[in-house]
Formats: C-alpha cells, sequence, structure tokens
C-alpha cells in the first residue's frame, strides 16, 4: 500500500532547514516539498531554485493559506514562531517549528492553547539534538536504578562564541528577536529535562559584559541578552540543578550535562563528538561508554513528523507540552535575574 502523500511547505529556509530539514523531507517516501518563502523575494527565489520547489509566495501568509499544502514547517527566527504556528493550524495544516518554540513563556502558552484547539493536527518542535543518541542508553541505566537517587544536576556551556565584541551583533544577543533564552540554556534545558524531574524553583543572576556591539553598518547597538548566567534550580523529588552559561569564557568547558546519583554518575560531553561516562561507587575511574548500536538513536525529526501525521508513531522529540517546560524555565531565569529573588515554577499565568 502506498504512503499518504505529504505535501510540504516551507516558511524560513535557514541553515538548519537547508542541513537537516530538506534533505530529512527528501528522504522519505511520499512526502514533496511543493513551497517556500523567505525573507525577501530574491532569497525565496534562491530557495526554489537551489532545491527545485515548484512553488515560491509573496509573503508566509499565502503559503500557509495554500490548499496544496498539508504540513508547515517553520524555519525562521522565534519572533515568527507563534504567529505562524497558529495560522498553520487554524488553517488546518500539520506544523514542525524549529527550536527555540517561542520567544517567552506567553508566545509559548499560546501555541500548545492553539494546539490542543486542533488536536487533529500534529504539532512538533524541532528538538535539542543533544543527548538524541544516547537516549535510550541513559534512560535504561536511570531505570535500572543505575544513578540510584538523583542529587545533583550540572549543565555546562560556557563557550566564546560571543568573546569578540568587535563582530556585529547576532541575532541571539537580540531579545526583540531571540526573545528571553539566553545562549544555550534552552538547548540544553531542553535536553536535561529528558533525563531529570522537572524544576520548581529557580534562582538566577546574569551580566551583560559588552553592552554595545556593532550592527551589520557598523554603528553601535545595544546588546539585550546576557553573556554569562548562573543558576541555582529545585527539582522535583528534592534534588539540586547548577547550570553555568557563557558566551565571552575563553577556554570554558563547552557544552555538558552531568547527573549527580548516589549510586553513580553519567556525564555527556558534547563537541565534534559527543562522550558519554559512566562510573558507579568503587569504579577506579569513569569509564567512556560503549553503546549497543540497537540501543543507539539519532536524528529522525522529520520522519517521526511524518510518521505522526500519518498516524504511525507519536511525537517524541519534541511537542508542545515539554517546549512550554523550557520556555517557562528560561522565563523563569530572566525574571529571577531581573528581580534577585527565586521564582517558583510552574508559572503563574
Amino acid at each position: 500500500m502506498a504512503a499518504q502523500t505529504v505535501r510540504v511547505g516551507i516558511v524560513g529556509a535557514g541553515a538548519n532547514t537547508r542541513l537537516r530539514h530538506v534533505p530529512g523531507f527528501r528522504a522519505i517516501d511520499g512526502v514533496e516539498i511543493v513551497g517556500v518563502v523567505n525573507s525577501s523575494p530574491e532569497s525565496t527565489d534562491r530557495a526554489a531554485q537551489e532545491f527545485d520547489i515548484p512553488k515560491t509566495y509573496a509573503n508566509w501568509q499565502k503559503l500557509v493559506a495554500d490548499d496544496d499544502i498539508d504540513a508547515v514547517m517553520i524555519g525562521t527566527w522565534p519572533n515568527l514562531h507563534c504567529e505562524v504556528t497558529c495560522a498553520a493550524l487554524e488553517a488546518g495544516k500539520h506544523v514542525l517549528t524549529e527550536a527555540r518554540m517561542a520567544r517567552n513563556a506567553g508566545e509559548a502558552r499560546t501555541m500548545l492553547e492553539c494546539s490542543q484547539q486542533h488536536a487533529n493536527r500534529v504539532a512538533q518542535i524541532v528538538p535539542s539534538p543533544l543527548g538524541l543518541a544516547e537516549y535510550d542508553y541513559i534512560t535504561e541505566l536511570i531505570a535500572a536504578g543505575f544513578l540510584g537517587e538523583l542529587r545533583e544536576l550540572v549543565v555546562l556551556g560556557a563557550t566564546d562564541t560571543f568573546y569578540d565584541n568587535t563582530k556585529p551583533l547576532h541575532w541571539r544577543q537580540n531579545r526583540e528577536i531571540s526573545g528571553m533564552n539566553t545562549l544555550a540554556l534552552g538547548i540544553l534545558h531542553e535536553a536535561a529535562l529528558r533525563f531529570v524531574p522537572t524544576p520548581t524553583r529557580v534562582f538566577a543572576q546574569t551580566r551583560i559584559c559588552d553592552a554595545t556591539r556593532p550592527a551589520d553598518d557598523g554603528k553601535a547597538v545595544e546588546a539585550s541578552v546576557p553573556d554569562s548566567v548562573q543558576i541555582m534550580a529545585e527539582l522535583e523529588g528534592g534534588a539540586r540543578g547548577m547550570y553555568h552559561l557563557s558566551g565571552i569564557c575563553l577556554f570554558g568547558p563547552g557544552q555538558q550535562i552531568h547527573l549527580y546519583g548516589s549510586r553513580g554518575t553519567i556525564k555527556l560531553e558534547f563537541g565534534a563528538e559527543t562522550k558519554l561516562w559512566i562510573g558507579q561507587a568503587g569504579d577506579a575511574d569513569m569509564q567512556l561508554a560503549e553503546i549497543p548500536s540497537d540501543q543507539r538513536g539519532g536524528w529522525r525529526v522529520e520522519a517521526e513528523f511524518v510518521g505522526a501525521i500519518r498516524g504511525e508513531e507519536p511525537v517524541r522529540f519534541t511537542d508542545f507540552e515539554t517546549g512550554l517546560k523550557y520556555m517557562e524555565f528560561t522565563e523563569a531565569v530572566h525574571l529571577s535575574a531581573q528581580s534577585a529573588r527565586p521564582i517558583d515554577l510552574p508559572l503563574n499565568q
């Protein structure tokens, strides 16, 4: 029996869309990329020609309204995610939107509520890729009692990505576009949430070390997203969490997630190659885990999205409920830093 045809329209053909989503969709039988709209007519035409996409549009509203499209892939900056997602769902389309989910928890909640009103449509967020390959192996270790009782979570995302203050302001340093997420906090916290209970309270401090940076035209503009973040968190069940995020940390530790339990420790180190370290009480040293091939996962976002549309599988990574959780966490960090007091989760609506 032939697979159900799924016709995809792309709003925003950015780097991740070009690198992952277009090839991912094209590898699936019965999936057609039928339309694209980008930030300008010129870039729209370039994307259509590059990927041999037959239809282009003057704006994203026209793509969303097109009856020839079944599903919308949103690859824009976060400032458009809420508006395009809700419009697409209301037009009867399935939606796969890039992370981060939105600019703030209010927009994320609006997206979740809209998806619940259109529950017959698939609503998925592109997941954090961190730890996807190791997910099944780690969750089985935890379920088997390898950690024992979780005591501490440590999340590190300290790099020199924005150390050079002579470079133009990045969109991630502009709160109007990027929202309340800071640096790699959202992508790391989402990955950590797969292994630990939900935080119930956060206490944070932040700093903008370089108050101004050049814009593309050379003029000085204000940076509105912190360069440095430190967070203390309480998790359901009593464990504590510690986060260090920085974009100006020369020779910093990079991106890591540590799980410390009463019986053992699990560490994920992300880089060119992800390393998974494990060790228990009595071991002389931690060891690099060798994950059996049948327990190693990976990137299958587009296949999962199409599988959910076809009723073959549920959305595993990442549904809107999970997205709202990490959006509330990043907003609580912002609110705590602004007020110099702890913030309880979930946030009051």
